[in-house]
């Protein structure tokens, strides 16, 4: 199993310095490979291999205008080139964007391989320093000398934190939660985070729109200032810090609400919803983006597998608001706007995101008792027969 350690890195002045210079590199190397690929292929209309870029950074080693490229660690620069190389595999694959041009006011980070660190007793030496970089260590039933990472990446925040992700190969066993019996619907939202088919509501705390005063106020303040300044140098990192604050709030909320989630219930039921299209809607765009659905599933993705609990997600175009979960019938149209609505087939009086969470997790169980093709591979593509169809739902979903 492959997981990662992310700590705090406290380097001293002098290590900062070879890391910002290190930073500085990979940087330009990214860049002007990059744009090396960017003027080759529009002229000769050819792709780039890694071999290629490998003899045109040595070639640009050599040119004598970038000699301060021998100063730094080669490792870097080298895994540069890999992560470029692997970009434009995920781009052709249509798994990612085009890649971007790096910024020197953006998250910086150089990854080291194990023949440019090394790490002995739990502490950690990097290619070009002396001596070992401080952390700290976050994890007291893990003894940190018993590792053996295979890559190191060194990174620095806009907002002036530096970090140190530790990859490791370990052969651990699955860690087994004790099994409860329980299993859970969950309806994402905007007015409430999550909707829980058991009837409970967990609030969306709305960090953005919370910390949107200050950081207009920060954002001003570095607007007034003049370019290339100090000061305006000093205004960035007030303007980064903000964001980190909203990003670190995020990050704790989903985290505990997540692992309540998959240390409570043996089955999680979620729905495969397209967070890139939805957020496409002008008026909700920055609500989702700050309720952090894709990273919500991401995390009970990996803790699902992590503690032997069953994630099921359920196609995308299943229609569990217009379903009711007490007979099967099914609306032909139901606006956004409306919370409640009262069954026309059996007289239930539903509260919408409470009857879509029961309704998840009924297809859920029916894809797991059954095999039922709620959740098939490319949903995104298309619209599944019970959604174009305005008829009663009954067929494999269970009452609760």
């Amino acid at each position: 199993m492959r997981t990662a350690y992310r700590v705090r890195v406290y380097p001293t002045p002098e290590q900062a310095m070879v890391l910002n210079r290190t930073f500085g590199c990979v940087r330009l190397v990214w860049n002007e490979v990059l744009a090396w690929r960017n003027k080759r292929y529009h002229a000769e209309g050819v792709k780039t291999s890694y071999a290629q870029t490998d003899r045109y950074l040595t070639e640009l080693k050599r040119d004598g205008d970038h000699d301060f490229l021998y100063e730094v660690s080669s490792v870097p620069l080298q895994q540069a080139l890999r992560h470029q190389y692997t970009a434009f595999v995920n781009l052709f694959a249509g798994r990612a964007r085009y890649p971007r041009f790096k910024s020197r006011y953006g998250r910086q980070s150089a990854t080291y391989t194990r023949s440019a660190f090394r790490w002995e007793d739990g502490r950690l030496f990097l290619a070009k320093m002396d001596g070992p970089i401080a952390f700290v260590w976050s994890w007291p039933d893990i003894d940190p000398a018993m590792l053996n990472p295979t890559t190191v990446t060194i990174s620095r925040d806009p907002d002036g934190r530096w970090y140190a992700s530790l990859a490791i190969e370990s052969e651990e066993e699955m860690e087994t939660l004790p099994a409860t019996g329980g299993s859970v619907g969950v309806d994402l939202g905007v007015t409430d985070f999550a909707v829980l088919s058991t009837g409970e509501k967990v609030a969306n705390p709305r960090h953005l729109k919370r910390k949107a005063g200050n950081l207009a106020r920060y954002q001003r303040r570095m607007a007034r200032k003049q370019r290339g300044s100090n000061n305006r140098v000093k205004a960035r990192a007030k303007v980064a810090r903000a964001h980190t604050k909203v990003a670190d709030a995020r990050a704790d909320f989903l985290h505990k609400t997540s692992a309540r989630l998959v240390r409570d219930h043996d089955v999680i039921v979620i729905e495969d919803l397209a967070v890139k299209n939805m957020v496409r809607n002008r008026s909700l765009a920055k609500a989702i983006s700050d309720s952090g659905w894709g990273e919500f599933r991401r995390q009970l993705e990996y803790k699902a597998a992590k503690y032997g609990r069953h994630l099921i997600v359920i196609d995308r175009w299943y229609p569990s608001s217009k379903a009711c979960s007490a007979c099967g019938h099914l609306l032909a149209a139901l606006s956004l706007g409306t919370r409640r609505w009262t069954c026309p087939g059996c007289g239930t009086l539903h509260d919408r995101d409470i009857n879509a969470a029961k309704n998840i997790l009924a297809a859920g169980r029916a894809v797991s008792a059954c095999g039922v093709d709620v959740s098939p591979q490319g949903s995104s593509l298309r619209q599944s027969a019970v959604k174009q169809e305005a008829q009663p739902v009954r067929a494999g979903i269970s009452r609760l």
